[in-house]
């Protein structure tokens, strides 16, 4: 089976994730970076949309999970990008990046990331 890959790289959405009553109140910035395994050969043969994923409906529907309820953690909200992917029915695997660059850590630092990878089962 052929493992081609869609990436969708640096989504941005306000979310109100994480431990902290303030990050909760105030809200910050998420970056998304998913990639998404499947096969594209069907809609590349045929030029037909219907057979592959619509990446710009997919960002729209990350946007609304980071939006949308607020979790505590970035690995809870990286397992819920991930369910998203995976209910496109073509999609065979993913790999969900999500960085958090303001998280509320007194030292300098360029970013937090959690990446997971999943799989139909």
């Amino acid at each position: 089976m052929r493992s081609d890959r869609i990436a969708l790289k640096g989504l941005r959405a306000r979310g109100r994730h994480g431990v902290l009553a303030a990050e909760r109140e105030l809200g910050q910035e998420f970056v998304v970076d998913a990639t998404l395994f499947l096969d594209t050969a069907p809609a590349a043969a045929s030029d037909d949309l219907t057979k592959t994923v619509h990446y710009g409906e997919l960002a729209q529907a990350l946007v609304g999970v980071v939006e949308g309820e607020p979790v505590e953690l970035i690995e809870t909200l990286a397992q819920r990008l991930a369910d998203v992917c995976l209910a496109a029915g073509l999609v065979e695997s993913v790999e969900v990046s999500v960085h958090k660059p303001a998280a509320p850590i007194p030292l300098p630092f360029d970013d937090v990331v959690v990446t997971i990878q999943r799989s139909r089962e």
